[in-house]
């Protein structure tokens, strides 16, 4: 029983630490000390999961994907605010309450712009988090919510039900650091971090929202069974008390001083954590409250200020493009210095061709620019009075700015990308993807080694990996002689992995696992794929015109020669591996669904697909068999209704045994 008393201990001492670190600001314990007691905790755990509770801090990685996120009611409705946007409406609204009530007094606080939600707690434990919706119901979202570090999962007070109102929302500097990310990634960045908080909120995987570093403060206290107060603030100070942070607040008693406090708070919101989009004003006696009660809509005791966007104008230095992981051009704007929304803005991004005709933004011109959700710099407009004569129409470069390679428009967006196979500004994400578990499965080469590699100017291809030596990668730092050993004999392994494998990590547009056994079954060798014509691509089943166009124009690329050159050289096969298994699942669908141990998604349907079956995605009167992993939601619902037999992931794992699948 001892383990059962260590597990406790830890739980106590782990939980103090976050509460002192995430809440408080005040770390009582170096992170790597935290880490260690983690790891034991997890060790225990995992030697011992009757003993896993919903409050341990181990929780708060985020467990197996959701499929979708069931409807809550709310208990006590989660009210929207009227606005008013002028210091005019503000005098108004608190001559209204001072006509109705004795005495007022005003809680005025910043409007973190996130999203809300509800937490609710049974006898002091988190048993409940969910979007505000329209209000009266939304959407379960706790799973997610366990992943937020500032969230208490027990409170110090064992009250039956206590449920408590905050803002979810994405910290300014975990979201520029997103966003550089995303762009690095070719993907669109969030235009503000209410979107950032709401996308990462709503993911059906917790563990990709536990990565995006969320944060809350709670405003409004909906429920304690058991509790009375007479005012907001009290609530506020009580809710802090259990260990919840809160948002910021001042109590007034005029109109004149509610106004003084929003333009002050307007003033410093650069100084504040999170995104504000206003400030709130309300009644803070809650018996007044009551008296004056609510619209429909909205209570009458509140309303919310909004703050008008600033805008100014500068001028267009240059326009700059820059080359994401991903081969994307992003263009971005540098203008002369400007003081906006608190701080000064240099440039800001143009996203694309698109946007940059629309407005048809040029060197020399003035230009009107404002900070989107108070965060982004933006051009809104160009001021065509203004523009000196001689400027030109700006146009995005046709060939790569930093490998010379062409340059080609996403079919389905506005995107230019560099299709380069061997350009610099794409090396980390290239080398990361081929050595990747679905490419090439080198194990012990993440991003943190490529950063290394690169950073060194070790590697410059893919293929330049399997010309590294132990000495080199146990200069690396964290790698060590024995890492750097077992890394050149990963490497080396990898060789042998097929011509699938290489394809899919060539990195290929619109070439993914499917597509990479697909091409290897058929062609069988690199050199008869190389030489295939866009017609004999297209006649394979499966591939369109468009994906035959990119494997034809990459296989063109003097970089893509170059690097495969460079890869028969290292000796890496360049036929296929995978034989098909025979076609005893011809005819057949098979559903996935739910969290799988044994395999991943990719790797179960390419096993179905080996037996000449297909990995559908929906069930429906077709289907063969619906194959259930952990957590398995709606779709197994629906094999029920029309009665397709569904497997566990044993019985799925002894069926292709059965018939020939090499697992």
């Amino acid at each position: 029983m001892d383990y059962k008393r260590e597990m406790n201990d830890l739980r106590g001492t782990l939980s103090e630490a976050g509460y002192r670190y995430y809440v408080l600001d005040d770390p009582a314990m170096p992170d790597y000390e935290y880490d260690r007691l983690l790891r034991r905790l997890e060790e225990l755990e995992a030697a011992h999961p009757e003993e896993i509770t919903p409050d341990s801090p181990t929780q708060r990685v985020g467990g197996a994907a959701l499929e979708s996120f069931r409807q809550v009611e709310h208990p006590v409705p989660l009210e929207s605010l009227q606005d008013v946007f002028a210091p005019q409406e503000v005098e108004e609204f608190a001559g209204r309450m001072e006509e109705a009530l004795e005495t007022v007094q005003y809680s005025v606080e910043p409007k973190v712009d996130g999203l809300s939600v509800a937490l609710e707690y049974r006898d002091g434990v988190f048993v409940q988090g969910a979007t505000r919706g329209d209000g009266r119901v939304g959407e379960d979202v706790t799973e997610n919510l366990r992943t937020v570090k500032s969230i208490p999962m027990v409170l110090p007070e064992k009250l039956p039900r206590l449920i408590v109102r905050g803002e979810v929302f994405m910290p300014k500097n975990v979201f520029h650091k997103l966003n550089r990310r995303r762009e690095e990634n070719g993907e669109a960045p969030f235009a503000n971090p209410r979107n950032a908080a709401a996308g990462s909120l709503r993911q059906l995987d917790p563990k990709i929202c536990a990565k995006r570093l969320l944060d809350i403060r709670v405003f409004n206290l909906q429920l304690a069974e058991g509790r009375s107060f007479a005012s907001h603030s009290e609530t506020l100070d009580y809710v802090e008390s259990q260990g919840f942070q809160t948002i910021p607040r001042k109590v007034l008693s005029s109109a004149g001083e509610v106004n003084a406090e929003i333009l002050r708070l307007g003033e410093s919101r650069e100084e504040l954590p999170f995104d504000m989009d206003g400030a709130v004003v309300k009644v803070n006696n809650l018996s007044d409250r009551v008296l004056v009660g609510s619209t429909a809509k909205c209570p009458r005791w509140a309303v919310a200020y909004k703050y008008p966007p600033e805008r100014k104008p500068s001028r267009v230095l240059d326009i700059t493009v820059q080359v994401g992981r991903t081969g994307v051009l992003t263009p971005k704007v540098k203008v002369e210095p400007v003081r906006l929304a608190g701080t000064t803005v240099t440039s800001a991004t143009l996203h694309n061709q698109d946007f940059i005709d629309e407005k048809d933004i040029r060197i020399g011109d003035t230009v009107v620019l404002q900070k989107a959700g108070e965060i982004i710099p933006e051009v809104v407009e160009v001021l065509r009075d203004l523009r000196p004569e001689g400027t030109e129409p700006y146009r995005l470069p046709e060939r790569c700015p930093v490998c010379g390679a062409p340059v080609v428009r996403d079919e389905d967006g506005a995107a230019l990308r560099c299709t380069g196979a061997e350009c610099p500004a794409q090396l980390h994400r290239n080398l990361t993807h081929f050595a990747s578990r679905d490419a090439m499965d080198i194990d012990g080469m993440g991003p943190a080694v490529m950063s290394q590699l690169i950073e060194r100017g070790l590697v410059k291809t893919p293929a330049d990996l399997y010309f590294l030596t132990e000495e080199q990668l146990a200069d690396l730092e964290r790698m060590g002689k024995k890492s750097a050993r077992n890394a050149v004999r990963a490497i080396a392994a990898s060789r042998e992995r097929g011509l699938e494998r290489l394809l899919y990590a060539l990195g290929i547009r619109q070439v993914g696992q499917k597509a990479g056994a697909v091409l290897a079954s058929h062609f069988k060798t690199f050199d008869a794929l190389a030489a295939a014509s866009e017609e004999e691509l297209t006649a394979i089943g499966d591939m369109g015109a468009v994906t035959a166009a990119y494997i034809r124009e990459w296989l063109d690329s003097p970089q893509s020669r170059h690097l495969m050159g460079r890869l028969r050289e290292a000796g890496v096969s360049m036929e296929a591996a995978r034989q098909s298994a025979g076609e005893q699942f011809k005819g057949m669908s098979f559903v996935l669904t739910g969290a799988l141990e044994r395999f991943t998604r990719d790797e179960a349907a390419a096993l179905i697909e080996s037996l000449g079956g297909k990995a559908s995605s929906a069930v429906s009167k077709k289907t063969a068999y619906v194959v259930a992993g952990e957590n398995a939601g709606s779709k197994l619902r629906k094999a029920a209704e029309l009665g397709i037999p569904v497997l566990t992931e044993e019985e799925f794992a002894a069926m292709l045994e059965e018939n020939g699948a090499a697992l």
